[in-house]
């Protein structure tokens, strides 16, 4: 079906873009507690990580998440692709294998023909045909805006649950796709990016993060997440929540997407980036602002956030290009070290 619509101008949100700030999040789950305990639940939203783990009792541990949003780009078999891979990415976060998903589907039928949600069903399709698992049903409801994403569940051996917690001192931090997509997308609804700026965007937002359920072979590595709506700071700083230790990051070894400096230039920053800093900026030593701009933007669909002893970096690199992670994330972009001041980040 040729498309002549454009998607993102039927929502408010975009992508990972429509997520609420890591403050008000807190605030909602903060006085959001149930009196019960599950003994069999080993990871919850204590830690806010990926996805839920429950232990099954035979060994294996099954790892459940949901992710949707709004449309980041116009083109709704993409938009399906990106949605798609964006929530299976939260099972590989976690280091298992994803084994099913269902489709959770908000359309406006009144403004958007049938035919445009089964293009974006179609990409969500193809996504996970390349992650070996069916999109076995789902649920569906008439909205004023269109969102779709998936609940995904996987399978983890439960003694190989990876998670954004066990960082260590001397850890590396590695990433496995190039920063900048908000910025990218940002400046794609601005009508400044160029259509190969933009595919490069889209490309990187629909390779999935399948690497995630190998890393736990790797005997160095410590902590693991995704990085999404939150930005690189955002989600870094869950890792190194209360443990007394911070991250040096080396800004000159940050992968970032082709051509981010001429979108910096022109300032075609996510409002999110803003939200993004004021929840949690007084735990960042000051940078500059294009240094705010990349670490703060809000990444849809993600690369991976690893955490790994010196002595692992060979098997985690041997691996990465393996998977055909991009060659300019093979290079640690930072270290942790202990806390020394009232910095989390520093530079």
């Amino acid at each position: 079906m040729e498309q002549k619509i454009k998607l993102t101008e039927y929502s408010h949100g975009y992508g990972c873009g429509c997520k609420i700030s890591p403050a008000v999040l807190s605030e909602i789950l903060g006085k959001a507690k149930s009196k019960l305990t599950f003994p069999d639940l080993m990871v919850g939203n204590v830690t806010n990580d990926d996805a839920a783990v429950i232990d099954l009792g035979n060994g294996q541990a099954l790892v459940s998440t949901t992710d949707f949003f709004m449309p980041i780009v116009d083109d709704a078999f993409n938009f399906g692709r990106i949605a798609a891979t964006n929530a299976i990415s939260d099972i590989y976060a976690m280091g298992a294998k994803p084994i099913m998903a269902l489709a959770i589907l908000g359309w406006p039928i009144d403004k958007l023909h049938a035919e445009v949600a089964s293009e974006v069903m179609r990409g969500a399709i193809q996504i996970c045909d390349e992650a070996g698992i069916p999109l076995a049903g789902g649920h569906s409801i008439d909205s004023p805006e269109p969102i779709f994403g998936l609940s995904v569940n996987g399978i983890v051996d439960k003694t190989k649950v990876l998670t954004n917690q066990g960082i260590q001192k001397g850890d590396y931090l590695f990433i496995t796709k190039p920063l900048g997509v908000g910025i990218i997308t940002t400046a794609h609804k601005m009508g400044k990016a160029s259509d190969a700026d933009l595919q490069n965007a889209v490309d990187s937002m629909c390779r999935l993060n399948k690497l995630g359920e190998v890393l736990s072979k790797v005997k160095g590595v410590h902590a693991l997440t995704d990085i999404t709506g939150f930005g690189l700071f955002g989600h870094l700083l869950e890792m190194l929540n209360e443990t007394e230790l911070a991250a040096k990051i080396n800004t000159e070894q940050w992968p970032l997407l082709p051509n981010i400096d001429t979108y910096l230039a022109q300032y075609t920053i996510p409002a999110i980036t803003y939200r993004n800093w004021n929840s949690y900026g007084t735990r960042v030593e000051e940078p500059s602002a294009d240094v705010l701009h990349i670490g703060c933007d809000p990444q849809t669909s993600g690369g991976l956030l690893i955490a790994v002893a010196p002595e692992g970096i060979d098997e985690l690199t041997a691996l990465m290009n393996e998977y055909k992670v991009p060659s300019n994330c093979l290079e640690a972009i930072g270290k942790v070290i202990s806390k020394e001041g009232e910095w989390e980040v520093v530079f």
